[in-house]
């Protein structure tokens, strides 16, 4: 495998399967002795967590958490 001249490298499919490194996963670069490891990057949000915060406070209905929960669950 090479590096571009942009410093890229492509990720062995294999590889990223293994991980579960899906497109726009964010990870990071640590240096151990004389290799380079990548891991999944902490401490930021996923996928799921970055849609919950962009819909958070968006609703306009007048239904209460209990109702809704009563609503989609049943009673």
């Amino acid at each position: 495998m090479r590096i571009t001249s942009k410093g890229q490298v492509t990720i062995p499919i294999e590889v990223r399967q293994r991980l579960g490194f899906l497109p726009n996963t964010e990870v990071q670069f640590k240096i151990r002795g004389n290799e380079a490891v990548i891991q999944r990057a902490k401490g930021r949000q996923t996928r799921g967590q970055k849609l919950i915060e962009h819909m958070r406070g968006r609703g306009d209905g007048d239904m209460t958490t209990d109702e809704i929960m009563a609503l989609t669950r049943g009673r």
